[in-house]
């Protein structure tokens, strides 16, 4: 028997929805016409950012991003063309390769992010109380539990 949505779970998640929805195309917008990033690229660069010598395995980068392996094979090409990232074989897995953030890669995120983090200000936390700012960590802490759970 289908567990059908009561009227406030379906605003609810319709409201999650439409907000994600909005918000990725308002971040991606400021992204490109202010950095010339991708939302894609920055999230790339976030990555290779994350970790101190700014190098990655191919599958880590797809696992932490969520990304087919063609998507993101595809992605890392145009991101090599414009000198943000390098690749570099590992010389322990002949099959397994390292994308490493370049010096313009590094620059790139640089100048982008601090435009980047006050448009998620802006557009997030300044409309929110601390307490929704907690609710909402306490959700998504909770369902990413949940869906790593699923995913195990």
């Amino acid at each position: 028997m289908t567990r059908w949505l009561t009227d406030r779970e379906q605003r609810a998640w319709r409201g999650y929805i439409s907000m994600q929805a909005q918000l990725s195309a308002q971040l991606s917008k400021q992204l490109q016409a202010e950095s010339d990033l991708s939302h894609s690229d920055f999230a790339v660069l976030v990555q290779l950012t994350d970790v101190p010598d700014g190098r990655v395995r191919v599958f880590e980068l797809a696992g932490a991003l969520q990304w087919e392996k063609s998507r993101l094979s595809h992605h890392l090409a145009r991101m090599q063309k414009r000198d943000l990232v390098a690749r570099e074989e590992c010389p322990s897995d002949a099959r397994g390769a390292f994308i490493v953030l370049t010096p313009a890669g590094r620059a790139a995120i640089e100048e982008a992010a601090p435009r980047h983090v006050e448009t998620v200000r802006r557009l997030v936390f300044d409309v929110l109380t601390p307490a929704q700012v907690e609710a909402l960590t306490a959700i998504s802490e909770q369902v990413l539990a949940k869906l790593a759970g699923e995913a195990a």
